[in-house]
């Protein structure tokens, strides 16, 4: 990223949600995942978001 879309900025800082804000599978809450945001510094937009492996989000058995 290296423009923000909403105002054009070009300093970004990243954050992320764990906990209560963690993205979690179908199959089970045990399988969450901490959501990552890349956040404009300019105005604070959230231009991406992400988790580290999304792969933990499913069932072992439909994992590559």
């Amino acid at each position: 990223m290296t423009k923000c879309p909403f105002c054009g900025g070009t300093e970004f800082v990243e954050g992320y949600q764990d906990g209560y804000g963690a993205i979690t599978g179908n199959q089970s809450i045990l399988l969450s995942q901490a959501l990552h945001h890349v956040i404009c510094r300019n105005c604070g937009s959230v231009v991406h978001s992400y988790v580290d492996n999304p792969e933990k989000l499913l069932k072992r058995s439909n994992r590559r």
